[in-house]
């Protein structure tokens, strides 16, 4: 069964978390919510107060297929500075494992961190600049190789359900598309 880490820090936006968390649990994908901070509660960028599973110290991502990180703000810039979140994405690219991003996360983390050179991306319209080694792709999701990255809130939905495809199969993503009434 496919593993995966969505990592959580303060400021991070809530549903586009919580929207591809639930399309991968509703696809029978186990999938860990991670605090990058010191305790399993995160804050929000709307104040909702989220208890996740473990924290970033608490797991070395090495069993997960997919690293997933939200956006929002301040949270892609919290997730930017966690040291700990950072070597796990390099590491699991460097394996090939699949990291996937968010919003302005596809930038403020991926891109700063050398993460896309020489992909295709999408993110937050306003954060192309900085997409470093790049070429921005101007779609709702985008997956090159092991990399997937969305634009926004209003693709937490394609994103989630293109992860389920990449890891259980295009007929379960069809299927759960199909369940929950999506376009």
């Amino acid at each position: 069964m496919a593993k995966v880490y969505a990592v959580m820090a303060d400021g991070t936006e809530e549903v586009e978390c919580l929207a591809v968390v639930d399309i991968l649990r509703r696809c029978g994908i186990e999938t860990a919510l991670v605090s990058a901070g010191e305790t399993r509660r995160v804050v929000s960028s709307h104040g909702i107060a989220i208890k996740t599973d473990v924290t970033v110290a608490e797991t070395d991502f090495s069993d997960g297929d997919v690293i997933f990180v939200p956006g929002g703000m301040p949270g892609s810039e919290n997730l930017s500075a966690c040291e700990p979140l950072i070597t796990a994405l390099k590491k699991a690219d460097a394996e090939g494992r699949r990291i996937a991003a968010i919003c302005a996360a596809p930038a403020v983390v991926f891109g700063r961190h050398g993460l896309l050179k020489g992909k295709k991306a999408t993110c937050f319209p306003g954060f192309e600049k900085e997409l470093v080694g790049a070429e921005y792709i101007d779609k709702s999701v985008v997956t090159d190789g092991s990399i997937t990255t969305a634009k926004g809130l209003g693709a937490a939905l394609d994103l989630g359900l293109e992860l389920a495809g990449l890891l259980s199969g295009r007929d379960v993503a069809e299927d759960m598309r199909k369940r929950i009434q999506y376009k």
